[in-house]
């Protein structure tokens, strides 16, 4: 594994001395509590986030960075959560916001999602979240705040990529660009690429995700409260395995279920993870990742065809990769249209804005041997996803 950047280096020299906290991670959860403004009855959410920075605290590779950044995590959701209650305590109004037919862009991780979403953002009338508004929801803000509140996205993001620059080349992103609403979703899989998690990981296919997609949908009615009502486009990955959830609380939604090879999907993202991971843990064993994120991954997928066979035909789209991937312009339009969108020359006109492949970084390259995989372990637990992608491939 390659030496760590320097930057990151000093960063964990710099936060050693607040690691030791993590041997008291309840008296850090009730101090961060504290700070967040928590109101009486929302245990399900408190407890859950208090049973993760256990965890989190217990993996004993965890960096002084990777401690402070299980912190964060915690105080963001904690606090985002505390302020979308009280705005609807003070505006009850916001509960009856409509989010009428809101599309979903799920898949494996590194199926031309963010390209989907990016592409889906270019209409007028859709509404994509930004960062920067994900990363603390609230009401329409001042200049001022939103100013305040895009600076303080892209102070997160320029640390990111100083600590760990391969990100970047990777999966790019800017503090006002389209990104995933998982930074809302309360109990997602984003910390198992930061830190070792086994209960947290078991979890995570016992629980029941539909007070998270409430929560979710709480946060885009604050949004859209005060503002003009557009059509929403959201996206992750992290989706394809509640898609039983989304639908009890987004029932008239439009899911677009982006295709790829998955020998290729599992080994981009695993490389993606290892950055994250290298962010976070003193060390980092390759193949116990590949083994973590296949198990995910795989069994996400096959919950999410499950689930299919209960939405809608109208309700799915099914994306190919080489749709976008390979001639965009040609492809754009017909996504619009099976989305029962407009497709004009505004769109036309900025669609290279968001198509066009990035110039002068990097190829992002990686290979599924580093993660202890082969081809054969992935089809042998994608070969139902296979047969849908081949019926995709075929239509």
């Amino acid at each position: 594994m390659p030496s760590a950047p320097l930057p990151l280096t000093l960063a964990n020299l710099l936060t050693r001395p607040a690691l030791g906290s993590r041997r008291d991670p309840d008296r850090v959860f009730d101090r961060i509590l504290g700070g967040a403004g928590q109101a009486e009855g929302d245990e399900w959410f408190v407890d859950g986030f208090r049973l993760l920075l256990r965890e989190w605290a217990a993996d004993e590779e965890l960096s002084p960075v990777g401690w402070q950044s299980a912190q964060g995590h915690v105080r963001r959701h904690l606090t985002n959560r505390a302020r979308v209650r009280r705005l609807i305590a003070e505006q009850p109004a916001i509960e009856r916001e409509t989010v009428e037919r809101p599309v979903f862009v799920v898949g494996l991780p590194r199926t031309a999602t963010t390209l989907t979403h990016n592409v889906l953002s270019l209409s007028e009338d859709h509404r994509c979240p930004r960062l920067w508004e994900l990363l603390a929801p609230g009401l329409e803000p001042s200049p001022q705040e939103r100013h305040k509140a895009v600076k303080a996205a892209q102070r997160m993001l320029t640390g990111t990529y100083l600590l760990t620059p391969r990100f970047r080349d990777i999966h790019p992103m800017t503090a006002e660009g389209p990104e995933e609403c998982t930074f809302l979703l309360p109990h997602a899989l984003v910390p198992l690429s930061q830190a070792r998690l086994p209960e947290y990981h078991a979890r995570q296919f016992e629980r029941d995700f539909v007070p998270d997609y409430r929560h979710l949908k709480q946060c885009f009615q604050v949004l859209q409260y005060g503002r003009p009502r557009r059509r929403w486009i959201l996206k992750s990955p992290m989706h394809t395995g509640n898609l039983d959830a989304l639908f009890e609380v987004f029932p008239d939604a439009t899911l677009v279920w982006t295709h790829r090879d998955p020998a290729t999907a599992v080994a981009s993202f695993c490389s993606l993870v290892e950055c994250g991971m290298a962010l976070s843990r003193r060390t980092v064993d390759p193949h116990a990742l590949g083994a973590t994120w296949l198990d995910l991954l795989s069994r996400s997928v096959q919950r999410g065809l499950a689930a299919r066979a209960g939405i809608p035909r109208e309700a799915l789209v099914d994306v190919p990769y080489s749709w976008l991937g390979t001639d965009p312009a040609a492809s754009a339009p017909k996504l619009y249209e099976a989305v029962g969108a407009r497709w004009t020359d505004a769109e036309a006109a900025r669609l290279d804005s968001v198509a066009a492949r990035p110039k002068g970084g990097p190829r992002h390259t990686y290979d599924l041997a580093r993660y202890g995989l082969t081809r054969a372990d992935v089809d042998a637990v994608f070969a139902d996803y296979d047969a849908l992608r081949a019926e995709v491939d075929r239509a």
